[in-house]
């Protein structure tokens, strides 16, 4: 997932470093997926986008993809970073795919100063950056002059109604159901109209276009959490589907959850954990032995709100990745020096856009559309 990179930045120490976790077991992860079987999904209220603002390791983030009318994908995200309860930290990130497949993309990182929350923990505040929900819990103005090559004011603003699997959206790690150490939590706007510009020193880009948010929270060291992850965001002039799939390290048993959503405007259609992501064929990457995909297939499964059975599916060849991030060259160097060779891993991030058909079946009406897919595959261990 994009995140991990940044979050590396972020929190190093606390996300490379250690030893490797004993093996706990399937038992030892309470996926969210049971609290759907009851709750499939529960739609968002103002208070449930409160910055949770741990006071132990965690890693939180809230994250903005653009696909703009004009053709270019973007990111801009804040993220929020407690090591060990000892250190807190903070990072705004900014990235920028072109349409033209020729320019090469912008990166944007950079560590922040003099950061907090307002009192209801509900907008992020720092020198020079502003990432404010409006009195009305409808939209975000997202504002950052933190880096000359990049200066965003951007407004998302949602058109359908939010949504977090189950009753709290969190699968819960640890030995003892009534003290977990550790949590997993993604909160959705999965549609929204943006408005706005990004300056570069090229020029003004207009993001007007698409957008969805998620707000996450990985209240554990993240590569403790997970071992892999897949994310989808599909925008189309209809529907938009999106899914975040990862799968625990082994000592959690390899363990899989799966949380995303199929909306229109003005309606979730269905929400849930019964979704998959499925690399139909992989190609590898020569540098490495990670299984980079070559194809893939997404599918979204549930009930409307009255009853109807839903299904629906993307799929197809992904084509040149946009970009692949090597995670441990966005570590800092003295990181590098304590860690060493304990991660014993490369981690790498595939990023994607691609121009596909959303096919949908809601109760005995078919239906397709055509839209972008924006997609990312990532292995850590």
């Amino acid at each position: 997932m994009m995140n991990w990179a940044k979050q590396q930045q972020v929190s190093p120490l606390a996300n490379v470093a250690g030893t490797q976790e004993p093996t706990y077991g399937p038992q030892a992860i309470r996926s969210v997926a049971k609290q759907a079987e009851t709750t499939p999904y529960t739609e968002l209220k103002k208070e449930d986008l409160r910055w949770a603002v741990m006071d132990s390791t965690c890693v939180e983030t809230q994250s903005f993809y653009l696909i703009a009318d004009s053709g270019h994908i973007g990111m801009v995200q804040v993220i929020y970073s407690n090591v060990a309860g000892i250190r807190t930290t903070s990072q705004f990130n900014t990235k920028i795919f072109y349409p033209d497949g020729k320019t090469p993309h912008l990166w944007s990182a950079d560590q922040l100063d003099n950061y907090g929350f307002d009192e209801q923990q509900l907008s992020f505040y720092a020198d020079n950056v502003a990432v404010t929900l409006s009195e009305d819990g409808t939209s975000y103005t997202i504002k950052s002059a933190v880096n000359d090559n990049s200066i965003v004011n951007l407004t998302v603003k949602r058109t359908t109604p939010g949504f977090q699997v189950g009753k709290d959206g969190k699968s819960y790690f640890g030995t003892d159901p009534s003290n977990p150490w550790g949590s997993m939590r993604h909160a959705f706007w999965p549609r929204n109209e943006v408005s706005g510009t990004i300056i570069t020193k090229s020029g003004d880009l207009d993001f007007k276009g698409k957008g969805l948010f998620i707000h996450a929270l990985q209240g554990m060291k993240p590569h403790h959490a997970a071992a892999k992850w897949n994310f989808a965001d599909f925008q189309s002039p209809t529907y938009t589907a999106v899914m975040m799939d990862y799968t625990t390290p082994p000592s959690y048993g390899s363990t899989g959850v799966n949380v995303g959503g199929l909306v229109r405007d003005g309606e979730i259609i269905c929400a849930g954990s019964a979704n998959s992501a499925i690399h139909t064929e992989v190609k590898g990457d020569p540098d490495n032995d990670w299984p980079e995909p070559a194809s893939v297939k997404f599918q979204w499964s549930g009930t409307t709100k009255d009853g109807k059975p839903v299904s629906a599916h993307l799929e197809g060849s992904l084509g040149q990745r946009l970009d692949r991030v090597d995670v441990m060259a966005e570590v800092p160097k003295f990181v590098k020096s304590i860690v060493g060779g304990v991660a014993g891993t490369k981690p790498y991030i595939y990023q994607y856009a691609l121009p596909l058909t959303l096919k949908i079946k809601i109760g005995d009406e078919e239906s397709e559309e055509k839209g972008t897919l924006f997609s990312e595959a990532t292995f850590i261990s």
